[in-house]
């Protein structure tokens, strides 16, 4: 995408509804480049919650008062404007709300993997894999007594689907991958990954937590048995996440939590399941949270996420070329392209990421350290820990400029 293309989609106006990004920090304005981890909110999700606490706050599915019923409504069209947005046709049925994707990966796990898994089954993991998926599965497999197995990366980042297509055998039962690297900014194949799966009668599940925010998703493209991801890294709000799953698949799951609202009717010796969704959504939901995810949907989508892709495309293009002109930084990842994703992973020689970061926030700058959740990959790496700059809409090739200008400094710190 030109400059002159990245211009057209207004920026500044962007900023303009995220009234946090004017902040000031020791007489320098905010650069927030942490984005992979949560996204700041804009104004339209902010009053979109507000209204629904100063206008109907109640608890759903519990009252025949109006507040009651404009709550419930409220929440339940949240799940069909979600279906919308990731292509489930299935409508609300086929979504369930978590508190994050993490959670999603637990539900899943407990509620199908408990009671599904054993001794000669096995659970394909990447490489790659957030801790939300890697220590899960783990776990489940501990559990179980299935083997966890796990697809390699090449020198480049990218997974080794040659390896995949061995890994994955008649005996694999489920397979979890990331959509897109949270550290590597890998955008791996995932319809691909699915479809060996399928090949192999196993499920998939493909956690979408950087995938959703930044680019158009069709879950039922991708054929996922099960797709997560969570509105605070997609301009909405904190403690809300989505779990998508093939409505077949759902009914034959028992839940894992139980109490208020996921039942049907309850006698002192048994209990009957209310239908989907809610059978996964024990106690009082997330309302101002549904209401809020809405919001940040309908803002995205106004933007249009064909266009907040090639945007960040472009700002990772751009700090690629930047950060890799310099010799004593290394990159992770693929080089920028189409398989590449809107973060860029990288260490500085010589300055432990801690460290780089402290002295990034001295200059307002706050991007990520640390091994983000993914310790056995960043072992792999060969690397204690790395810095991450992420973007998202509001990012500008400016805000990068002063990225590289801290960077120096802290070059210049430590030499």
């Amino acid at each position: 995408m030109s400059q002159r293309n990245l211009e057209a989609l207004d920026v500044g106006a962007i900023r303009e509804a995220f009234p946090i990004l004017q902040r000031e920090f020791n007489g320098e304005q905010l650069v927030y480049l942490d984005n992979a981890a949560t996204t700041q909110t804009p104004d339209p999700v902010i009053d979109a919650m507000s209204d629904y606490y100063r206008e109907y706050n109640a608890n759903v599915h519990r009252g025949i008062h109006h507040l009651s019923q404009e709550a419930s409504i409220a929440y339940e069209e949240a799940h069909d404007r979600v279906a919308e947005f990731i292509g489930a046709s299935g409508g609300r049925e086929e979504i369930v709300f978590t508190k994050n994707t993490t959670e999603a990966e637990n539900l899943v796990a407990y509620a199908w993997g408990l009671n599904e898994l054993g001794p000669g089954d096995e659970i394909v993991l990447t490489e790659m894999e957030h801790h939300a998926s890697l220590v899960t599965w783990q776990q489940i497999g501990k559990r179980t007594g299935a083997e966890v197995k796990y697809i390699r990366i090449d020198d480049d980042g990218r997974l080794d689907m040659d390896h995949a297509a061995d890994l994955i055998t008649d005996d694999t039962a489920m397979v979890s991958a990331v959509h897109v690297s949270n550290t590597l900014g890998t955008v791996n194949p995932v319809s691909d990954l699915v479809d060996i799966a399928h090949d192999h009668d196993a499920l998939a599940f493909i956690d979408g937590a950087q995938a959703v925010p930044n680019r158009p998703v069709d879950v039922e493209a991708i054929d996922a048995d099960f797709y997560a991801f969570s509105g605070h890294k997609m301009a909405g709000p904190t403690g809300i996440g989505v779990l998508y799953g093939k409505k077949a698949v759902l009914e034959a799951m028992q839940p894992y939590l139980y109490g208020g609202d996921m039942i049907t009717k309850v006698t002192y010796e048994e209990s009957t399941w209310n239908d989907l969704p809610w059978k996964f959504e024990a106690g009082t939901p997330q309302i101002a949270e549904a209401v809020g995810l809405v919001a940040a949907i309908d803002y995205l989508e106004d933007i249009g996420m064909d266009r907040i892709e090639a945007h960040e495309q472009e700002l990772a293009r751009y700090a690629y070329e930047q950060l890799g002109a310099e010799p004593d930084v290394e990159i992770y990842g693929p080089e920028p392209g189409p398989d590449r994703g809107g973060l860029v992973g990288f260490n500085l020689e010589g300055v432990h990421a801690h460290d780089l970061a402290s002295i990034m926030n001295d200059h307002a700058v706050a991007i990520r350290a640390g091994d983000h959740c993914t310790q056995p990959l960043h072992d792999k790496l060969g690397v204690a820990a790395s810095a991450r700059a992420s973007f998202y809409v509001y990012n500008t090739t400016a805000e990068i400029d002063e990225l590289a200008v801290a960077i120096d400094n802290a070059r210049q710190l430590f030499a």
